[in-house]
């Protein structure tokens, strides 16, 4: 399956968001990544509403919306209606975790469950054919930049092994030190939605940053 790029407006300029937004929809990245933090679930609080509203204006490509936050039921609803077309929560903020993927299903978005790097990929053994998207931490969340633990590859593939019977065609996503050096093997291991924050907003050029993405992974070499 081909990767999708989704680059986290957390890294984004934000007295320039506007012109950020237009970069990702003019770009070849494929989804807008929304991380909504509660200074709670994770020490850092990021934006909610608010922002959320204005970029449905302005995005013309899919919202990824992941929740960083506690007790995310008593909003699946405003998010669907703020605009999340993919709606994440975690399993570790989740007491019932399939009660909140029906919810997020009836509200007409897909549903994603994220993992902390602690938490293995076999706790998702009898949900993972309900579920539409997971995400696996690559970092511990809360804080953009950070450095890339290197068991995410054996999640990855345990995981895309756990899925091949029962649900094929799941995303698996990884958010967290997403760069050039280590998206083909992100790839390769079985992923194929990466998110890319600060490598992406970073760089000199992040459209030609977001094509060389795409370009590592479909060739499955680095290009930097």
């Amino acid at each position: 399956m081909p990767v999708k790029i989704a680059p986290s407006i957390l890294s984004a300029d934000f007295g320039n968001l506007q012109r950020d937004f237009e970069m990702i929809n003019n770009s070849k990245a494929d989804w807008f990544h929304v991380d909504v933090m509660d200074g709670e679930f994770v020490p850092n609080i990021s934006f909610g509403f608010p922002v959320m509203k204005t970029l449905k204006k302005h995005a013309n490509k899919t919202l990824d919306v992941h929740l960083m936050i506690v007790q995310p039921d008593r909003y699946i609803k405003e998010f669907a209606a703020a605009g999340a077309d993919i709606l994440t929560v975690h399993y570790e903020a989740c007491t019932h975790l399939h009660r909140s993927i029906q919810a997020i299903k009836a509200e007409g978005m897909k549903a994603g469950v994220a993992l902390n790097p602690h938490t293995p990929v076999s706790l998702l053994k009898d949900i993972v054919q309900d579920l539409d998207l997971v995400c696996i931490m690559s970092v511990n969340p809360g804080f953009g930049g950070q450095k890339f633990i290197h068991n995410t590859y054996a999640k990855v593939k345990q995981l895309r092994t756990m899925a091949e019977d029962v649900n094929p065609e799941l995303l698996i996503e990884i958010d967290g030190g997403v760069t050039l050096d280590n998206c083909a093997q992100l790839h390769e291991a079985g992923a194929n939605v990466l998110v890319a924050g600060s490598t992406v907003f970073n760089s000199d050029n992040p459209t030609q940053t977001i094509e060389k993405l795409h370009s590592n992974c479909a060739s499955g070499t680095i290009m930097v």
